[in-house]
């Protein structure tokens, strides 16, 4: 019954106004028995109240139970708690599971798309995907395919469905969608196949295209006011998403937005990043390639850019820029402030006025990053806010068909997709990270619709002259920039983390372990070893008065698409397949959700 009235609830809110389902959203999300989007709330901070499971017991716990689902490759994302139905969603095919808790995790319903599976090889870095959403009485998924879908969250019944793309020119999906007021925000992916990237609104009733922003393009594509968005304080000016570009190779740019969202009720912003410039030889693209590489913030409601910052112009080591934005309001000099905090791919940790788009810090947030000296923050220099190039590593000056060494990180960054969490009882981010250097040679490529758009070989491995691991699971202190510890691990960090009341926070490893330290010294908790590598994101419930903690595991991703795909070439998984060649020694392809729970 309880499971019923809480749907009920949720779909009697979404038929009375914009505001009101946007308040029923969120004090769903508010509520710490349930976990109602993929980033536990529109903050992103990854933090629950639940304090029952804390640094004193947590040393007890134990696996309560467990969910095959039935698919291998990488598991990423993690599983929703709405009422009594949890929600479990899997890589392609992307099946969806609805799960009774009441009654011992009983399927309710199936969903089981039909996709082409060509669509397959024209995903970049395995078949992930990175969950569903709930909201007004709907789950929502957005496919491989590109197919934005509606489900009942009672019934698992189509209520709409759109496609959002063409994977027939490479546009595919591997995120999941942000309901923001009545409609749902949506990304897309492909860089890699020269898929120019937007962000796209529908409508949470029908599915009817709202608007949709283009991340480079004229001002009508790009949706920005020239006077009134700003760069760093300053207006954009007339075509600023092509007068940086050679031509109209502005149509095959990348900048897709295939990472997480956030949004700031109070403001009506949304925040998101763009990803690499198409191609990935910087050769062929001269210019800053606006607007690639940038954090962008939106009003929900129309699209427009109130403001950017792009943090790796001319990007030359492929450093998207689709990481999470995680909101916080913290005080920075005496003065309490809305911020917005962002570890990029290019190993800059960047905490920004949300409001302004004011830069406020720039730091690296792992020491061995060596491609930059850091940021300009002079606001009165002509190199304000960018980042100054190391001439030894920089692609572009070394040259097309010249094998660049020794630069640190590698191209998936010091941090990828996997989301960081933030403690407001510590004021600490707490951030998976990689820890790896690569080899780049870039090379002459064409452009074919449908076909990779690449141009760069790529070798990996652990960070020279430090613990011989390719991962460190940090506490950051954003509001200055600095590491406040730093737990080494074997392999890269990929899974995303959670920060509780109970002062602890939790994260997963390649090797499969999932692991709980304390929030203030970092000193491990506990660890069990589940049976595939984690790439997912850890979440948190309570149901019947007792709390869990589940996650997904299946290892996959772009550190192991060796074994998710049986790719053995070195140079293949854009270069992932060597770097994490040792991954088979300790793990294998699974898919498995595994729930736990202290002892009665």
């Amino acid at each position: 019954m309880r499971k019923t009235l809480t749907l009920t609830a949720g779909l009697l809110l979404g038929t009375t106004s914009m505001a009101v389902a946007n308040d029923g959203l969120s004090s769903m999300m508010e509520d710490p028995n349930q976990w109602v989007i993929q980033t536990g709330d529109y903050k992103n901070q990854r933090y629950s109240e639940l304090d029952t499971i804390n640094r004193d017991n947590v040393g007890d716990l134990r696996v309560d139970w467990t969910f095959s689902t039935g698919v291998l490759r990488g598991h990423e994302g993690s599983p929703l708690v709405i009422g009594d139905v949890m929600y479990v969603h899997t890589p392609f095919p992307n099946i969806v599971y609805a799960l009774d808790l009441a009654n011992d995790g009983k399927i309710l319903w199936k969903y089981e798309p039909k996709q082409d599976p060509d669509v397959i090889p024209v995903m970049c870095c395995d078949t992930v995907n990175r969950g569903v959403a709930y909201a007004e009485g709907k789950i929502f998924l957005h496919q491989a395919d590109t197919t934005v879908v509606a489900l009942n969250a009672e019934t698992g019944a189509v209520e709409w469905s759109v496609k959002n793309g063409d994977p027939a020119i490479g546009e595919t999906n591997t995120a999941t969608v942000l309901p923001v007021n009545d409609k749902i925000i949506v990304g897309i992916s492909g860089g890699e196949f020269g898929v120019r990237g937007s962000v796209t609104a529908y409508s949470i009733a029908d599915g009817s295209q709202v608007w949709r922003a283009y991340s480079m393009g004229p001002d009508s594509d790009i949706l920005v006011d020239p006077n009134a968005t700003t760069h760093l304080g300053e207006p954009v000016g007339e075509n600023s998403g092509t007068n940086t570009w050679e031509g109209d190779q502005w149509k095959i740019g990348g900048g897709t937005t295939w990472g997480w969202y956030s949004y700031d009720a109070e403001e009506n912003l949304i925040y998101y990043g763009t990803g690499n410039p198409s191609t990935w030889n910087p050769a062929q693209r001269p210019g800053d390639n606006r607007w690639s590489m940038t954090i962008m913030a939106r009003d929900a409601d129309t699209g427009m850019a109130k403001w950017f910052y792009q943090m790796t112009p001319h990007d030359e080591w492929d450093y998207d820029g689709i990481n999470e934005m995680i909101l916080t309001e913290q005080e920075i000099d005496g003065e309490m402030r809305k911020l917005l905090t962002h570890f990029d791919r290019n190993g800059l940790g960047y905490t920004m006025d949300r409001v302004s788009g004011e830069l406020l810090v720039a730091e690296k947030f792992d020491p061995a990053v060596n491609w930059t000296t850091g940021v300009d923050m002079d606001p009165d220099s002509d190199t304000y806010g960018r980042p100054a190039v190391v001439a030894q590593y920089s692609t572009e000056q070394n040259g097309e068909d010249v094998n660049s060494t020794g630069i640190c990180p590698a191209a998936l960054g010091s941090k990828d997709q996997q989301p960081a969490a933030y403690s407001p009882k510590t004021e600490l981010m707490y951030v998976p990270t990689n820890h790896v250097c690569m080899d780049y040679e870039p090379f002459r490529v064409s452009y074919t619709a449908g076909q990779p758009y690449v141009g760069a070989t790529l070798a990996m491995y652990p960070a020279p002259d430090s613990h011989g691991g390719m991962g460190n699971f940090i506490a950051w202190d954003n509001t200055d920039g600095s590491i406040k510890w730093s737990l080494p691990e074997q392999f890269s960090v990929w899974s995303g983390a959670l920060a509780t009341a109970g002062d602890i926070v939790f994260y997963g490893t390649l090797e499969g372990y999932l692991k709980a330290v304390d929030a203030e010294t970092g000193d491990e908790l506990y660890k069990f070893k589940t049976p595939s590598g984690i790439i997912g994101n850890v979440m948190t419930y309570s149901h019947g008065g007792k709390q869990y903690v589940a996650i997904l595991s299946g290892i996959g991703g772009w550190a192991g698409i060796g074994l998710a795909a049986g790719l053995t070439n070195p140079n293949d998984g854009l270069g992932a397949v060597g770097g994490y060649a040792a991954l088979s020694d300790y793990t294998a392809l699974g898919g498995q959700l595994t729930v736990f729970s202290l002892p009665n």
